[in-house]
């Protein structure tokens, strides 16, 4: 088990590299080659063209002025001098909300913080309990003793624990109401001063029954006009569009492949590239590169046309859900808050997501096939955490050698070097574990995607739900229950079944020295090498010397990223568990923590501002998520108390903690009803509000020709021009008789005036 020494030499080695990283970044930054890499959301918002140079030769690659290294860190205090308005309109609500989760983990733990290490450790470190079990052949170190496995079993000093934990309870409930309060309002502020955006008019309406009579255009309008008569607008449908993506894809890419052709002669205009036609290019009959990929590319925009008009005139590429769109936000709200028909699996109706935010993989998804398909990833998703455990269970045999070397003497002469062994239990088990965890989210991204999520936001929220799943049950319980074993193997193989609870309470809080490991390795280390950028940085140069010939070329090879919501919120989840389960427990986990939300904080508002693009806008729809998991860690903390304090003999004390679950899960349950609702409905007054604005601002607003083309396949609208604007029409205007084609409702003589809506 790692000792003080392990954990200094861990923290050695993690602040040397966060520090290396930091360094890089400040030099890195400044220097103009790197200008897009550092900056590219200025750019994109074309608030920038061209890097600062300090002129002289060689100033379009490297910063000459010298005064400007010396300020190297001042990036630091520039990322904190933006407000929060300001913030919000330059990134966006769920960026800012996003920052707001560390700002709200400094909150909780800093007073906690303050309190434990007055009150709890003097106690804990004052205590023998440890040292009268060194018969029972339990391991530990000094840095345990800190911890409340150091005091005796039946000991009165547990009160000081029971209080703590209410003050724990209290103090969190707290800043997490005011939170939620405050975000809530946030967000309804946003919309009400938000411009106007496709999805507040328009519902995604999914599972339409079939019909014998009428085909699915026409269905969706009749439904509407007759049963949404004063405020349906049009509806856009929803076609199977798989063949047409993939044509596309490829054209992209054998485009990239010409490009580079073009780029390679325009180098060496005496040479014309030659390409090999067999296997990988490797081998085969030899053929002008230029030639070949221009034949290709304009075979597949031939066929891409082709299928685009198939899809026009056709039917049969018709799913059965449409993006209906209303004369106003309160018509819309209307329809995608109520039940339409009698039955509730037929016509279901929710908002629409932006148009940036839609995944149009998914929306041709039969609505049936979903509850197959999810029962398929949630078997898949048992057996991914379950095997997980092999390798958790390795990660934990490196953190306690103390506990190997005593079942398995003949491997400590290996081990027993010193260096070697702090490095191994202080610094290796962190990292083989962040690597372990690599590429878990994006096989989960994959899984949410089969699930058929037909939004970005929501598939990154649902993977975001799994990620911490996993991470709970394999990262913080696994590591537990398999590091305890490790840790007191010896011990488990000489003691009577009766006392293994016993062994493994005095053990659990102990395993605070593997969780700090991992603290400095993800979250001090780790998010130093966010700001970095290593990776793009690589990429962004490797395209700008081989495939960038114009400034076209230059912006497309940038590549600014996103906050990724479904690895990092979760992962800040992790450090939210860890710290209010040991915050009573072993405090001395909480400083660690600390340093990861502080820094944490500067470096993500920097790349918030200077770097990340955010793909699509839900106006903070993922705190829910976030306060319900910080409401779960607490409820596990409270229970592990518990659980521990039964092991130790103090009864007393215990049965007061049953009280205090009720009171979380009772709190929940307040800011659910209280709060909640502003981040899953849109209230009619809002809407209505926001409508009568408009009507002021702009009484011939042409809303058909603004809600047109929002929702149409991107696909379609690659490389064709925009539409002429149409006509203002009425919005007071009565509603028609509508036309139907069943045989029993033909009592409409009049033709619809609007035909069936198709992807223009």
């Amino acid at each position: 088990m790692a000792t003080i020494n392990d954990i200094g030499v861990a923290a050695a080695i993690n602040i040397v590299t966060a520090f290396a990283f930091l360094l890089a970044f400040a030099i890195f930054r400044i220097q103009p080659v790197n200008d897009r890499v550092y900056f590219p959301k200025w750019y994109l918002k074309g608030l920038r063209s061209s890097s600062i140079q300090t002129g002289g030769f060689g100033s379009k690659f490297i910063n000459l002025d010298f005064r400007s290294y010396i300020r190297f860190l001042n990036w630091m205090p520039e990322a904190l001098k933006m407000p929060e308005p300001e913030l919000v309109d330059h990134a966006g609500l769920d960026s800012v909300v996003y920052l707001r989760i560390y700002l709200l983990g400094l909150k909780i733990f800093f007073p906690i913080a303050c309190v434990a290490f007055t009150t709890m450790v003097p106690v804990n470190w004052t205590n023998k309990g440890l040292d009268r079990l060194r018969h029972s052949n339990i391991s530990f170190s000094d840095i345990d003793k800190l911890s409340l496995s150091n005091i005796p079993n039946g000991s009165p000093r547990f009160w000081v624990h029971l209080c703590m934990a209410y003050a724990i309870t209290f103090w969190t409930c707290f800043i997490l109401k005011r939170e939620y309060q405050n975000i809530a309002l946030m967000r309804l502020q946003f919309l009400a001063n938000d411009q106007r955006r496709p999805n507040q008019f328009t519902v995604l309406v999914r599972n339409i029954p079939a019909d014998p009579h009428e085909s699915i255009c026409e269905l969706v309008e009749h439904f509407f006009k007759v049963n949404h008569p004063d405020h349906y607008l049009t509806f856009q449908a929803v076609h199977d569009a798989t063949k047409l993506s993939e044509l596309v894809l490829t054209r992209k890419q054998m485009q990239n492949l010409l490009d580079y052709n073009i780029n390679k002669h325009m180098r060496n205009l005496s040479n014309r590239p030659v390409i090999k036609m067999g296997f990988l290019g490797c081998c085969g009959e030899e053929a002008d590169g230029i030639k070949y990929y221009t034949s290709v590319v304009e075979g597949l925009t031939r066929e891409i046309s082709e299928e685009k008009q198939r899809l026009r005139t056709g039917t049969k590429s018709i799913v059965p859900a449409a993006f209906v769109s209303f004369k106003s936000r309160w018509g819309a709200a209307v329809c995608a808050q109520t039940q339409q028909t009698r039955n509730p699996t037929e016509w279901l109706t929710e908002w629409a997501a932006e148009p940036r935010d839609i995944y149009y993989d998914n929306l041709a998804l039969p609505y049936v096939d979903l509850k197959i398909r999810r029962l398929i990833v949630g078997v898949a998703y048992f057996f991914l955490t379950f095997f997980f455990m092999i390798p958790i269970a390795f990660v934990q045999s490196l953190a306690n050698i103390e506990g190997i070397e005593k079942a398995f003497p003949f491997l400590k002469p290996l081990i027993e070097v010193k260096l070697l062994k702090s490095i191994i239990q202080g610094f290796l088990p962190g990292i083989a574990l962040k690597i372990f965890l690599l590429f878990l989210p994006r096989i989960l991204m994959q899984m949410s995607k089969f699930e058929g999520f037909v939004s970005t936001s929501s598939l990154e929220r649902r993977a975001a739900t799994r990620f911490y799943m996993f991470q709970f049950i394999n990262v913080f319980l696994g590591s537990i229950v398999t590091g305890t074993a490790f840790q007191q193997l010896n011990s488990f193989l000489n003691q009577s079944a009766n006392d293994i609870p016993k062994t493994i309470g005095v053990s659990i809080p102990m395993k605070a020295t593997f969780f700090i490991t991992y603290i400095m390795v993800d979250g001090w280390a780790g998010v130093a090498g966010e700001i970095l950028r290593l990776k793009p940085l690589i990429i962004y140069h490797l395209k700008n010397s081989f495939l960038v010939r114009t400034e076209k070329d230059r912006e497309e090879a940038t590549d600014p990223g996103t906050i990724g919501f479904n690895t990092g919120e979760p992962q800040i989840q992790l450090y939210f568990l860890l710290g209010l389960v040991y915050a009573a427990v072993s405090p001395i986990l909480l400083p660690f923590i600390l340093v990861f939300f502080g820094l944490a904080f500067v470096v993500y508002r920097h790349q918030v501002i200077n770097v990340y693009n955010q793909k699509y806008e839900s106006a903070g729809k993922f705190w829910p998520d976030v306060h319900r998991r910080v409401v779960t860690a607490l409820v596990v903390s409270q229970l592990l108390l518990m659980g521990l304090l039964s092991t130790k003999h103090a009864s007393k004390s215990t049965p007061l903690l049953l009280v205090l679950p009720l009171l979380t899960i009772g709190f929940h349950k307040h800011c659910k009803n209280r709060y909640q609702p502003a981040f899953v409905t849109y209230p009619l007054q809002e809407a209505m509000i926001k409508d009568t604005l408009d009507r002021i601002r702009e009484p011939n607003l042409n809303l058909k020709a603004f809600l047109r083309d929002a929702y149409a396949h991107p696909e379609f609208r690659v490389g064709e021009d925009p539409e002429p604007e149409e006509k203002l029409e009425s919005d007071m205007s009565p509603p028609d008789l509508v036309a139907t084609k069943r045989w029993s409702w033909r009592n409409t003589p009049l033709p619809s005036k609007d035909s069936c809506r198709e992807i223009p």
